[in-house]
C-alpha cells in the first residue's frame, strides 16, 4: 500500500477557518482538492481531455454542482429516493463557478474540460457556493491544465447597516441582511458579482463589492502556497490559433466590407450582410481541389478562416467605438435605444406588458393563485414552499432562430433567477397580499439584454394586475470596451457589444436603489474606477426607462382582475382551527361544497378564502365566521331546533354553538308538553339571556312573544287539539274550550 502524501492550507474567512487540501481523495483527477469551512465539504475535481476540440471557437468546459442529500442528512424526496437532474439551485450554484474562471484560460484553449463539485457535508452557517467556487480554482491551479488565476469568491452581506462576510443561512432566510452579494475575482481585479439588496445605494454596493475583493486575495494566496507544495507543471498544448498570414490575409479582402456591415443598424440585415461576407471568404480561400483531396485540412482552413473573420470584427467594433465614440447603431456610449411599453394586452392573464427597447421585446404576464399553488421546494439546504415565481423562456425564434424546445438552458434559469431576484425585492408582504404570484417573461425578440427587459415588463404587469407593487423596477446592461488605457462604458447594449466587448454588467433597482446586480468579465477583471463609473451610469440609464415606464402605468391598477381570484383572509384563534376543520374535514370540506371557494388554513389562525365570485366568498366568509363566533347575552338569534327533551330544547344558534330553551321559556303561559310547541327542525327566534362560566347558554322565546290578551288566551289552542278529539284535560263541553268531546285542551296554541 502507497503512503498518502497530503497538502493543506488555510485562512480565516468571514471568522470561520477554510481549508483547502490535496493529496488524499480523487487521486486519478487532474487536479482534486477538498475546501473545509466551518462543517461544509466539498470534493472539486477538475479533468481536461488530451486533444483539442475541433470545429469551435470557445473553451469547452462544463461545471457540474453535485448536490449529494446525505450532506445534509436527508432522503430525496423523489420517487425513486436518489439524486436525480440538477435542481435549479444547483444550475445557479453551477454558473457561479463557472463565470469568474471562464476568461481566465488562455486564447485558443479548446480542450474539452470538466469541473465537479461534489458537495459532501453541509454546513448552513458556511456558504456552499464559497467553498465550491474557491475549490475549482485551487484545482486548477494545482493541475497541469494552462490557467490564468487563481480566483477566489466569498458573499457580502449587511445586518444592522454592518457589512458582513458569508454571512450566515439564517441571516439571509431571517431577511436580517438588505444586502446578499456573491463577488468572485483574481487578486488584481474583480471577475464577476452576483446579488440583490433591498434598494441599496450604488456607492453602498461598490463598497460591498470592494470590501469582498479584500477577502478573496486572503484565499488567493493560500492557493498559490498550495500549488508551491502539491502544483503539477503546466502541460504544453497546441493552442488552436489561425496562422498570423491568414489574418493579414482576411484583413486585406475583407476589412472595408466588414466596416460598413458593422454599421448596419437592423440585427438581422447585419447579420446576413456579415455571414455573406464570411461565405465569401471562405469560396476564395479553400480551394476546390483542397476540398476534395484532403478534408480535414479544408475543415481546418474553414474554421480558422471563421476564427480570423470573427477576431476581424472583434477589433473593427471595438477600435469604431474607442476612436470614434460611434456604436454599432449609431449611438454614442449613454444613449438609450427608444423604449415602447404597453400594458394590458392579453384579456384574460391577470395582468400582462410588453416592454420593447431597440430589438428586445418581453411579453410579461401575471398569475395570481392561492396556497394550491406554491412550489415545493425540497432541496440539501431547505424545505419550505415557495409563493413567489419568475420563470424566464428564451425560445430560439427570439433571434431568428430553429431550435429545440422542451425543458429549461442553464441561461434560462439564470436570467430568470436575476430577475425574480431584482422584483423580490419590492414584492409586498404574504400578511398583505396572500396570493401566490407566478411570471412568465417570454423574450419575443432578442438584440442585447433580454433579462434587464424583463425585469421592466415584470414590474409594470405586476401593477397592471393590481398587485399592491410599491414602486416601479428598471433594469439596465452596461458594457465596456478596454484597450489597456482607453475605456468606453456603454449603456444599453447591443448583443453584439457583449459578445465582443469585455463586460457585461446587469443593475435593476427603483429610483431609489438597487435590488439585483450582476457583472460578468470577460477580460482579466476590472477595478474600481470602471466599477464606480458603471454604476452611476447605470443609474442615468435606469432613471430614463423608469420615466419611459410610467408612461404605460406609475401604480398598481386599484382592483384585481375579474378573474383573478379575491382572497379574504379571516384571522381565527389557534384553538379553533379543529373546528373549522372538522371531524376529518368534514365542516371544512361542507363549505366549500357549498360555495365553491377555496379555502387555505395557516397554523397561525389565518383562513384565507378565495374565489373569484364575490357572492360566493362572502357567503363563505360568514360560515367560517359562524363558527368561531361567540354567542352575546341579550342577543337575538334565529335558531333550528335540534333536539327536544322533557325540560325543553336545545337550539342551534351558530355553528357548533347550542343553547337551551328551559320549557319555562317557551311560552307566555305554562307549558306541560314541549311537543305541543316545538318540533325538531323548527326555525324561531330567541334570546340569549345567559351564559354560564361553564360556557352553557340559556335562552328565552317566551321574551319575543307579545303579552297575551285574554281574547288570545281563550283562543290559542296547542299543536294538534283544533280538531277535537281525544284530549289531554278539560271537560270538552264545547264552547271555547272545544267543540265536543274530550279533545279541548285547556293550553292555548303558542303565538
Amino acid at each position: 500500500m502507497t503512503n498518502t502524501i497530503t497538502h493543506k492550507v488555510s485562512c480565516e474567512v468571514g471568522g470561520r477557518q477554510l481549508t483547502i487540501e490535496t493529496g488524499q481523495l480523487a487521486k486519478q483527477a487532474h487536479g482534486s482538492v477538498l475546501v473545509s469551512f466551518g462543517d461544509t465539504r466539498v470534493l472539486v475535481t477538475v479533468c481536461s481531455a488530451s486533444k483539442p476540440k475541433e470545429g469551435i471557437d470557445y473553451v469547452p468546459m462544463t461545471v457540474e454542482f453535485s448536490e449529494k442529500y446525505y450532506a445534509a442528512g436527508k432522503i430525496p424526496g423523489s420517487f425513486h429516493r436518489r439524486e436525480g437532474r440538477p435542481t435549479q439551485e444547483a444550475t445557479l450554484s453551477a454558473r457561479m463557478i463557472d463565470r469568474p474562471i471562464r476568461p481566465l484560460f488562455p486564447e485558443g484553449y479548446y480542450y474539452d474540460t470538466q469541473i465537479v463539485a461534489s458537495v459532501l457535508s453541509v454546513d448552513l452557517e458556511a456558504d456552499v457556493d464559497v467553498a465550491a467556487s474557491v475549490g475549482a480554482s485551487a484545482a486548477l491551479h494545482i493541475s497541469d491544465i494552462p490557467f490564468n488565476g487563481p480566483t477566489a469568491a466569498c458573499c457580502v452581506g449587511r445586518v444592522a447597516n454592518q457589512f458582513v462576510i458569508n454571512p450566515s443561512w439564517t441571516q439571509l432566510q431571517e431577511g436580517h441582511s438588505d444586502l446578499d452579494i456573491f463577488v468572485a475575482g483574481t487578486e488584481k481585479a474583480i471577475m464577476m458579482v452576483e446579488g440583490g439588496a433591498d434598494e441599496v445605494s450604488e456607492e453602498d454596493a461598490l463598497q460591498a463589492i470592494l470590501l469582498g475583493h479584500e477577502e478573496i486575495k486572503k484565499m488567493i494566496k493560500i492557493i498559490h502556497e498550495l500549488r508551491t507544495m502539491a502544483g503539477k507543471p503546466k502541460k504544453e498544448i497546441a493552442l488552436a490559433l489561425p496562422e498570423k498570414s491568414l489574418k493579414a490575409q482576411i484583413d486585406k479582402l475583407a476589412k472595408t466590407e466588414t466596416q460598413k456591415a458593422l454599421c448596419i443598424k437592423e440585427k438581422q440585415l447585419r447579420y446576413q450582410t456579415l455571414d455573406k461576407i464570411k461565405e465569401n471568404l471562405l469560396n476564395s480561400l479553400v480551394p476546390e481541389s483542397v476540398k476534395k483531396q484532403d478534408q480535414e485540412k479544408a475543415k481546418k482552413l474553414s474554421n480558422d478562416i471563421q476564427i480570423s473573420f470573427d477576431l476581424l470584427k472583434y477589433n473593427l467594433m471595438r477600435e469604431m467605438i474607442l476612436s470614434e465614440k460611434v456604436r454599432i447603431d449609431g449611438r454614442d456610449t449613454k444613449t438609450i435605444r427608444p423604449i415602447n411599453v404597453e400594458v394590458g394586452l392579453l384579456p384574460r392573464t391577470h395582468g400582462s406588458a410588453l416592454f420593447t427597447r431597440g430589438e428586445t421585446q418581453v411579453l410579461s404576464t401575471i398569475t395570481l393563485g392561492t396556497a394550491d399553488d406554491e412550489q415545493i421546494i425540497d432541496t440539501m439546504f431547505q424545505k419550505d414552499m415557495k409563493k413567489f415565481m419568475l420563470h424566464y423562456n428564451f425560445p430560439p425564434f427570439a433571434v431568428g432562430e430553429t431550435g429545440r424546445f422542451g425543458g429549461n438552458s442553464r441561461r434560462e434559469i439564470g436570467h430568470g433567477a436575476l430577475a425574480e431576484r431584482s422584483i423580490n425585492a419590492m414584492m409586498p408582504e404574504y400578511d398583505k397580499f396572500p396570493y401566490t404570484v407566478r411570471i412568465v417573461c417570454e423574450t419575443l425578440e432578442s438584440n442585447g439584454s433580454s433579462s434587464m427587459g424583463s425585469v421592466c415588463a415584470a414590474s409594470m404587469a405586476l401593477m397592471d394586475a393590481g398587485v399592491s407593487f410599491p414602486k416601479p423596477v428598471a433594469g439596465i446592461a452596461m458594457g465596456l470596451i478596454k484597450e489597456q488605457e482607453r475605456i468606453a462604458i456603454l449603456s444599453d447594449i447591443l448583443g453584439d457589444e457583449d459578445h465582443l466587448g469585455d463586460m457585461d454588467f446587469k443593475v435593476a433597482g427603483t429610483d431609489q436603489g438597487i435590488t439585483g446586480i450582476q457583472m460578468d468579465i470577460k477580460i482579466e477583471g476590472v477595478n474600481e474606477a470602471i466599477m464606480r463609473e458603471a454604476l452611476t451610469q447605470a443609474k442615468e440609464g435606469r432613471l430614463h426607462i423608469l420615466n419611459e415606464m410610467a408612461k404605460a402605468i406609475s401604480q398598481p391598477r386599484e382592483d384585481l382582475s375579474k378573474y383573478a381570484p379575491r382572497i379574504t383572509c379571516v384571522q381565527v384563534p389557534k384553538d379553533r382551527i379543529a373546528e373549522i376543520i372538522g371531524p376529518g374535514g368534514k365542516i371544512i370540506k361542507g363549505i366549500i361544497a357549498q360555495t365553491g371557494c377555496k379555502i387555505d388554513i395557516s397554523e397561525d389562525g389565518k383562513v384565507n378564502i378565495a374565489s373569484t365570485d364575490p357572492v360566493a366568498a362572502k357567503k363563505a366568509v360568514t360560515m367560517v365566521q359562524d363558527i368561531i363566533a361567540e354567542v352575546e347575552v341579550g342577543k337575538v338569534y334565529r335558531g333550528v331546533v335540534k333536539k327536544i327533551v322533557d325540560f325543553g330544547a336545545f337550539v342551534n344558534l351558530l355553528p357548533n354553538q347550542d343553547g337551551l330553551l328551559h320549557i319555562s321559556e317557551i311560552a307566555n303561559e305554562r307549558v306541560n308538553n314541549v311537543y305541543d310547541y316545538l318540533k325538531e327542525g323548527d326555525e324561531l327566534e330567541v334570546k340569549v339571556i345567559e351564559v354560564d362560566r361553564m360556557g352553557k347558554i340559556r335562552l328565552s322565546r317566551k321574551i319575543l312573544l307579545s303579552p297575551p290578551t285574554a281574547e288570545t288566551a281563550s283562543s290559542h289552542r296547542p299543536r294538534g287539539d283544533r280538531n277535537g278529539g281525544e284530549g289531554r284535560g278539560g271537560s270538552g263541553h264545547g264552547g271555547p274550550r272545544g267543540r265536543g268531546g274530550y279533545g279541548g285542551s285547556s293550553r292555548p296554541f303558542p303565538t
